[in-house]
């Protein structure tokens, strides 16, 4: 109960989720600064994103290894981590490139929500489906809430605001973001599994699929201020990427899906704020209603993880709850 197979303890693990969600919110409105002082495509951005973060990922693993020089007590087979890394790379670069196309179509705002609301909805139905997680009865009406809430924002608001390209762009974004989510689950429970090689594999096989994308849509973006672009740039490859992405993975293997998916929504709430405050998007009340309905599905799902794991706990014997 206090920790997976990684050895990770599940406290640390939730720590490390609530960072990463905090970080990924500044992503968007990065990629919106980007946008407007380039005309850099959302797929470089992806790929750039991803090339940076993986030649900082190297810069810090590569010592750190030298260092402990550990041999594992079992490898994993060798086929089987190829597909492992092979589906998380994919599912990495299908969330990331839609998410930032996503933003593009429609704004930061509606993007995030949009994606980070949907998102717990497919992980919590494909946990129940694949690892056995119960939705029980609030877990399904926040299922049906939050799916009301994006019907709302996608059909309702102003054609400025929300438009429905995007929202399908945001869609398929949480697609690969759950799909990323209950792999790393999955797989986390064995002991075999390098969290921190899974992290720099799936860095470089995004990178490798998104490099002929990349290069059609044009890698060098025409700007006035390169200086200015190449600072949001490092940013964005530095702190929601190699930072978040490396906490990401940590904390999903030893924790719930349904309990990531939740603390997860630090990013739609700080993206929406910075999108509002810094960027001046505006919301409509439309947008906002839906807004509300999905965060508040969501918060529903968070109620019931929250009875779901004291439910566990009750269960485990007195002498090893010290331990949760």
């Amino acid at each position: 109960m206090s920790q997976a197979a990684s050895g990770l303890p599940f406290g640390r693990g939730l720590l490390y989720l609530i960072v990463a969600g905090a970080a990924w919110g500044t992503a968007g409105a990065a990629a919106s600064l980007v946008y407007r002082a380039s005309d850099m495509g959302p797929i470089a951005l992806s790929f750039w994103r991803c090339a940076g973060g993986l030649v900082l990922l190297l810069a810090v693993r590569l010592p750190r290894r030298r260092r402990r020089r550990v041999v594992p007590a079992a490898r994993e087979p060798l086929g089987r981590k190829a597909l492992r890394i092979g589906v998380t790379g994919l599912g990495l670069a299908v969330f990331q490139t839609a998410y930032f196309a996503a933003v593009e179509a429609t704004g930061l705002a509606v993007a995030t929500v949009v994606t980070l609301g949907a998102g717990p909805v497919l992980i919590a139905l494909g946990a129940r489906l694949t690892l056995g997680e119960r939705l029980g009865r609030g877990g399904s009406a926040a299922v049906a809430g939050a799916l009301g809430g994006l019907g709302v924002l996608a059909l309702g608001g102003g054609g400025a605001t929300v438009r429905p390209w995007g929202v399908v762009l945001a869609v398929v974004s949480a697609a690969g973001y759950s799909t990323m989510t209950l792999l790393t689950r999955w797989w986390g429970r064995d002991a075999r599994v390098d969290g921190s090689g899974t992290t720099v594999w799936t860095f470089a096989v995004t990178t490798v699929c998104l490099l002929p994308l990349g290069l059609a849509e044009g890698l060098v973006p025409h700007t006035a201020r390169p200086a200015h672009v190449l600072v949001l740039l490092l940013y964005i490859a530095a702190v929601p990427t190699a930072l978040a992405y490396a906490l990401f993975f940590a904390g999903a293997a030893v924790v719930r899906s349904a309990t990531v998916s939740v603390i997860m929504l630090l990013e739609p709430v700080s993206a929406a704020v910075l999108a509002v405050g810094l960027l001046g998007e505006r919301l409509t009340m439309t947008t906002l209603a839906g807004t509300l309905l999905m965060l508040g599905s969501v918060a529903g799902l968070a109620v019931a993880e929250a009875r779901s794991i004291r439910g566990d706990i009750h269960r485990v014997p007195e002498e090893e709850r010290a331990l949760v």
